[in-house]
């Protein structure tokens, strides 16, 4: 089941991917991670879907991470007599809070807090977008808007705000319940929607206490100013590209894509690149040029995983989609120009012993015939920093504990295998070069780089690197450690 591509990929669960079979087969073919979201389906359908990907991993022997994504609050206008109203550009329509049926002058919005937050001039966007108002008079209670772009509104639909920062917590009350319910039955990754700010990162790891690693969707203009900081308090993010492009224009996104990417990698925190990856094949089984660009670029930038959410949850073509994701990574990463641009774009603050161990680990791995660098990792944090150097080699990561060894299949490159607690040194590097040979990624012949912390199962305490034969003869040979 080894990979022969760094970056991972994301497959969103739904009705085109719920049966045991379908999840064999999506593992199989390339899925790294399962999401699952949980704005659809019921407690009872994901506690199913959780118990399928277990079994798929227990077959198959192989770590696989699930990443639980919370629905976070919804902002929806409210419902027409008719069903649906046509806009015209140029005309005046109010939102308020009035919960009568709406017609072609007014439409209930059921969120006292957009209110507060409005002022003249304000952008109110419906549908993703496609329809555009602009404030001319608010109140507690009420907007009265011009219709910049037109067009039909109907009942329930999506609502944006994207000039100001909503007074509004990033955990629902139905957010609060289902990720008590993911924690308990025992996800990888928990990713909070809609993030504003760093408190609300903070109040969702206050929550969680430590049962999954929690990751911030950047979808909101106010969470790409304070991204540093967010960041900061994040185990990693995801390029919500969907939101983000309808609250920004659309050739602001690119940019800010690049831009977060290149901040994660520099803090060795796994970056997702989601939305709209391989949109067309949801009806058809060939993709889009342009998607196929679209996903090409993400793995030269160096995300760490990118991700299928209707392709694989409803779309037709799920096996499909996420075969093309698979061999496109395979594509690329052959390309001279991705190891150059990799390498370019490496930016690396070395502040303390283990960054200069694993900078030098990739740097022996590179100048001397080296086929792998394995780590011993107690919290996933050494095979993060050794990925952040997107060396030339694969990475093995050692795990001892299956929690680490899941949460390690969103990082670039990491290959994890559980290994037993280690006590000594010499013990660690005759399992890492069982690993490297019962993996396939060297032969008694070659030579890997090991790197670990003493003493051990002790996290953070990276400060040892070797060069060890793969023959095991030899390292019992070598003095006493």
């Amino acid at each position: 089941m080894r990979r022969l591509r760094n970056i991972k990929i994301v497959a969103t669960l739904g009705p085109a991917s719920n049966d045991f079979d379908m999840i064999g087969d999506l593992f199989r073919t390339g899925a790294d991670v399962f999401r699952l979201n949980m704005s659809h389906g019921t407690h009872d359908e994901l506690a199913q879907r959780h118990a399928h990907i277990r079994r798929v991993e227990q077959e198959t022997g192989r770590p696989i991470a699930i990443l639980a994504d919370l629905q976070g609050p919804k902002l929806r206008v409210g419902t027409f007599a008719n069903g649906e109203e046509e806009l015209e550009d140029g005309q005046m329509f109010r939102l308020d809070l009035d919960p009568a049926e709406g017609d072609a002058s007014r439409v209930n919005l059921p969120h006292k807090e957009i209110f507060e937050a409005l002022k003249p001039g304000s952008s109110v966007l419906v549908n993703d977008g496609k329809i555009r108002l602009r404030v001319s008079e608010c109140g507690a209670d009420f907007a009265d808007c011009e219709v910049i772009a037109g067009g039909t509104i109907s009942n329930r639909k999506g609502v944006n705000v994207p000039d100001a920062v909503l007074p509004l917590a990033a955990l629902s009350d139905k957010d609060r319940d289902d990720l008590e319910f993911a924690c308990e039955l025992g996800v990888d990754w928990l990713a909070l929607s809609f993030v504003q700010r760093p408190e609300d990162m903070i109040e969702a790891r206050e929550l969680v206490r430590g049962r999954a690693a929690v990751l911030a969707k950047i979808e909101k203009p106010a969470a790409v100013k304070c991204f540093d900081d967010i960041l900061e308090v994040s185990d990693g993010i995801m390029v919500a590209r969907g939101d983000l492009g309808v609250e920004l224009p659309v050739q602001a996104v690119p940019p800010i894509q690049k831009r977060l990417i290149r901040k994660c990698r520099a803090v060795a925190k796994p970056v997702i690149v989601a939305t709209q990856m391989l949109e067309s094949m949801i009806e058809s089984p060939m993709p889009t040029r342009a998607e196929v660009s679209d996903v090409a670029n993400a793995i030269y930038e160096g995300a760490d995983a990118v991700m299928l959410s209707a392709e694989s949850a409803a779309g037709r073509y799920p096996i499909e989609a996420v075969q093309t994701m698979h061999n496109v990574a395979i594509e690329v990463e052959g390309d001279d120009n991705y190891r150059a641009v990799l390498e370019a774009t490496r930016e690396v603050e070395k502040n303390t012993i283990a960054d200069g161990i694993v900078s030098a680990a990739r740097g022996i791995a590179e100048t001397a015939d080296i086929k792998a660098i394995a780590c011993f990792t107690q919290s996933g944090r050494t095979a993060s920093l050794i990925a952040r150097e997107r060396p030339r080699v694969p990475i093995i990561a050692m795990a001892a504990t299956v929690d680490t060894a899941r949460r390690l299949c969103l990082t670039w490159g990491a290959y994890c295998v559980q290994t037993a607690e280690m006590g000594r040194f010499k013990e660690a590097v005759v399992n890492a070069v069982r690993a490297a040979t019962n993996e396939g990624f060297a032969t008694r012949d070659d030579d890997i780089v090991v790197t670990a912390g003493v003493p051990f199962n002790i996290p953070g305490t990276t400060n040892i690197l070797r060069v060890a034969p793969c023959d095991e003869r030899k390292i019992y040979s070598a003095e006493p450690e």
